[in-house]
């Protein structure tokens, strides 16, 4: 059951491309952008690091204000590549030392599908966060997801991730998510 468990002490948050340009033309903007805010303040009551990208962002515009103003500059990169497991990002995970990567980003069907199939190459335990992912079609967000899973990736929604993290109620980090998640 290991490969279904969240724990605060080996996970990552990895946002993906979720950017100026990129944000209006995708399908469920504002649930995408109210879960991401939701598990970054997850991260910081928990104190599990939090890594971003950035495609292009000269062309795409940066991170969107509501999450940029709750991120460290130093832990978002930027790239060129879909995959956003650049040499960047590798390094930052091997750096933390945790195995277990909880994805949300933007596009479900190309940068985060190829992030989590490198991922999953190289050993990582991945959580695709459904409900904080988006594609510009359902088509293409379901048919990333069902990528993502053939590869062993877990999809999860952001309550679900929540509150396996918090594991019980009754602490101080559970009163401030309860809040959130209301």
């Amino acid at each position: 059951m290991e490969k279904y468990t969240l724990n605060r002490d080996d996970t990552v948050l990895l946002e993906i491309d979720i950017q100026e340009k990129l944000v209006p033309v995708m399908k469920y903007r504002d649930q995408v952008i109210r879960n991401n805010i939701i598990l970054i303040t997850a991260a910081r009551e928990m104190d599990f690091p939090v890594l971003a990208t950035e495609q292009y962002p000269k062309g795409l515009g940066r991170t969107v204000p509501e999450l940029l103003d709750l991120m460290e500059e130093q832990n978002i990169f930027s790239k060129n590549s879909f995959t956003a497991y650049t040499d960047d990002v590798r390094s930052a995970l091997h750096a933390l030392g945790r195995k277990t990567i909880l994805i949300t980003g933007m596009e479900t069907h190309v940068c985060v599908f190829q992030t989590v199939r490198d991922l999953v190459g190289d050993g990582y335990r991945v959580f695709v966060v459904r409900d904080a992912v988006a594609s510009r079609t359902k088509e293409n967000f379901l048919n990333g997801l069902d990528l993502m899973q053939s590869l062993g990736a877990v999809a999860t929604n952001t309550e679900t991730a929540v509150f396996d993290l918090l594991k019980v109620s009754g602490t101080p980090e559970f009163k401030v998510m309860s809040k959130l998640i209301k």
